[in-house]
């Protein structure tokens, strides 16, 4: 069995399991619940310090009944064409280990080397271990594809109720305080109506997988909420050069 470690625990999230545990409750504890059970979510994959009580506002509306993650997001640091999940067998982060599926799935390649120092997955994970008793992972990372070619793989994993799709993306990169909130706010515009074509890569380092999502999420009646919209300006950072964050839920 081949287990991927983590890559960035002590940089973007606590390395302390006791630490780790107590910041996702405490961000969990201050997040406000939603109505309705989302099917699919959207989140960011900054340092907790800056979007963790963004993506906690999408999480704590997660049910505890979910017992498997279809996670996408985009690779950074690997030039990446097409959709690629990893050889491992698990995923490790300080609270434990998560079994992945590894069935073969059309459309989808294995790459490791996507996988091995990637941030956009990784720091979703403890938000999943502290709020789920067990669940199996799906992580995929999404380079240059086609809307409708994300849509046919997530279409085609897509599960029951048992399943929950996160989809994790930051927003506007490095721009003014006021013309990352400006431009945000017409990307949260684009996923609220489901315009996959709204979204450019410029606008959203996940735009890939989300569009994806975009694309297919008519098709099984789920309505995008906007659950929360700041910046690193809001947070924990200066506002000359800001990281834009989205929050999403889809919902049937």
């Amino acid at each position: 069995m081949s287990t991927r470690r983590p890559a960035v625990a002590g940089l973007f999230y606590p390395s302390d399991p006791d630490e780790l545990a107590a910041t996702v409750d405490r961000l969990l504890r201050a997040a406000p619940p939603g109505d309705r059970a989302p099917k699919a979510i959207v989140v960011p994959h900054a340092g907790y310090i800056y979007s963790g009580a963004i993506a906690a506002s999408a999480y704590v509306r997660v049910p505890s009944t979910v017992t498997r993650v279809v996670l996408l997001g985009p690779a950074h640091r690997v030039a990446l064409e097409g959709i690629a999940r990893p050889a491992a067998d698990a995923f490790r982060t300080p609270l434990g280990e998560m079994p992945l599926e590894t069935a073969p799935i059309p459309g989808v390649i294995v790459d490791d080397r996507a996988h091995f120092e990637e941030h956009s997955l990784e720091v979703q994970l403890p938000f999943l271990q502290r709020l789920l008793d067990s669940f199996t992972l799906l992580p995929l990372l999404v380079g240059r594809a086609e809307p409708q070619a994300v849509a046919a793989v997530l279409d085609a994993v897509w599960g029951g109720d048992e399943t929950l799709i996160v989809v994790s993306t930051d927003l506007s990169h490095y721009e003014s305080y006021e013309v990352a909130n400006e431009r945000d706010r017409v990307t949260a515009a684009a996923v609220m109506n489901c315009n996959a074509d709204g979204i450019a890569p410029l606008d959203a380092c996940g735009a890939y997988p989300l569009r994806g999502l975009l694309t297919t999420a008519p098709h099984h009646n789920l309505i995008p909420e906007l659950v929360d919209l700041r910046n690193s300006g809001d947070t924990a950072g200066p506002r000359d050069r800001v990281v834009g964050y989205g929050a999403f839920a889809f919902a049937s």
